[in-house]
């Protein structure tokens, strides 16, 4: 029809983009014989490179679709949630079949310079434990979320008294994942630090099996799933330890028989008659000590969390905060503390927008906040923040006073009592609204969580435009006395995402 808005993008102009981007992506990496890894995450292409110093990071930087760029223990490309998977594959298409180095030396010779390169870029043992950390329960946010939305429906039906036949079976679906939760946590755990996953996965559904609670350890009656996330961790990793043990002197030829059952009876038993008491100690402790830190000194937690957490992102230190979002999830059904960490969030597109209305001459930025703002607006912030705020310097630092205010908000809310919570991890902004869960009743949480966003924005929004962009754009004054720019300018003076 002639008043239809244009069409969006067929999936297989999408698919030719993403294979430019690719190709030239790879031309700006030093081609192809440079990479030695392909993976990606929620917005990043993660590249292993051979030799960093062929990396054209201008041209990358100016490439249309890339968003800014991170030099970590991979190379990382920021191009945002969708985009990032369609480049990805055709980056894996553009790439020669693996073949083997032509002499033992050449590869114990390759095999060294890759060792001596990652030591060198995992040099601190707190950056790799984080990693590994987000290894182990990355990979179950997908779960989390998508039990947790039934769970939001289920007790929105069961509030409106709606479809009472059905509700039994959400719940019981909603609740299946989150039961055994402590098994995925341990096959992922054994997986990561190089044992046999499914012994992993055996020693950790210890923790929840019902059977527990005829245990009697430090004289309590064990209690199953007590210990929760935290145990089943514990009791994985030791039971990968054990298997590592077992493997130096059992002969091969009861190897099959003796490791498994000695992992999983030395791991058990210490699980039993330990991990699960101390686990459950700790798991309690972070609950406690969570629930009063927002109902006691809410406002002021809610300021220094939503202000902090924009470089706990961007230093990757924000993994160490899944076990407990996780463990806040168990023991109470919601994690009090994703809400307030989302204001940050807030505060990154609230200066994003003022950024936006005060850099209207330069047409390279605008486009990159246009392109990264439908994705913060859902609360995946990293394109915002290496696209836009970051490079500009002052623009984070008036972010980050944005989440402030909104997390004030959001804690000032909780001391009076109005608790909001989520019920899942990794969505935030607009997306978290169907996993809220509160004290109060859904309306209240939810009118707390978006006055706490709106107030994210609008801080964020003022101590950009006020105070954010000075020494970057002319201020009202001068700009009245200078000359009018011509039409589509050059970005050229102006600090663009490529710094």
């Amino acid at each position: 029809m002639r008043n239809d808005p244009e069409p969006p993008a067929r999936p297989d102009d999408r698919t030719a983009a993403a294979r430019t981007t690719a190709a030239a992506i790879l031309q700006h990496v030093g081609g192809a014989a440079n990479v030695t890894s392909v993976a990606h995450c929620m917005t990043r292409l993660r590249l292993g490179l051979a030799d960093r110093d062929l990396v054209d990071e201008a041209g990358l930087r100016a490439l249309p679709g890339v968003l800014g760029t991170v030099d970590d223990d991979t190379y990382q490309i920021v191009l945002g949630p969708g985009a990032v998977n369609r480049v990805t594959r055709e980056v894996e298409a553009l790439l020669p079949p693996p073949t083997e180095p032509d002499t033992a030396a050449e590869l114990a010779a390759r095999g060294a310079e890759l060792k001596a390169e990652q030591r060198r870029r995992n040099a601190t043992p707190g950056k790799l434990l984080l990693r590994r950390i987000a290894n182990i329960f990355v990979p179950l946010i997908p779960a989390l979320v998508g039990c947790g939305m039934l769970a939001g429906l289920n007790g929105l039906l069961g509030n409106l008294g709606w479809l009472p036949s059905v509700t039994p079976a959400l719940a019981a679906i909603a609740s299946g994942f989150m039961a055994l939760i402590a098994v995925f946590v341990g096959l992922n755990t054994a997986k990561e630090f190089g044992g046999t996953p499914v012994l992993g996965g055996a020693v950790a559904a210890v923790v929840v099996y019902p059977g527990v609670a005829k245990v009697t350890a430090f004289g309590v009656a064990l209690a199953p799933g007590q210990g929760g996330v935290l145990g089943a961790l514990a009791a994985a990793l030791l039971g990968t330890y054990v298997e590592r043990w077992c493997r130096t002197w059992v002969p091969p030829t009861l190897d099959v028989l003796l490791t498994p059952a000695l992992t999983v009876l030395v791991s058990g038993l210490v699980t039993l008659y330990g991990l699960m008491y101390v686990a459950g100690e700790v798991s309690a402790a972070i609950g406690t000590a969570a629930n009063w830190l927002l109902t006691t000194t809410g406002a002021l937690a809610g300021l220094i969390l939503g202000g902090l957490f924009l470089p706990l992102v961007m230093l990757g230190l924000h993994q160490a905060l899944i076990p407990i979002h996780t463990t806040l999830i168990e023991q109470n059904g919601y994690t009090v503390l994703l809400p307030v960490l989302a204001m940050a969030g807030a505060g990154q597109v609230g200066a994003a927008l003022a950024v936006y209305v005060r850099m209207r001459h330069d047409a390279t930025l605008r486009t990159t906040i246009k392109s990264a703002l439908p994705a913060g607006l859902l609360g995946v912030g990293e394109p915002l923040i290496y696209g836009v705020s970051l490079p500009l310097g002052r623009p984070f630092l008036t972010a980050c006073v944005g989440g402030a205010a909104g997390g004030a908000f959001v804690g000032f809310f909780s001391m009076l009592g109005d608790t909001v919570g989520s019920t899942a991890i990794g969505p935030s902004g607009w997306a978290l609204f169907p996993l809220l869960a509160g004290s109060g009743g859904l309306g209240v949480t939810a009118a707390v969580y978006a006055g706490g966003l709106l107030t994210g924005y609008g801080v964020g929004f003022g101590a950009t435009y006020f105070f954010g962009l000075t020494g970057v754009v002319p201020e009202p004054a001068a700009a009245a006395t200078a000359p009018a720019p011509p039409p589509e300018p050059d970005a050229e003076g102006t600090a663009t995402p490529a710094g």
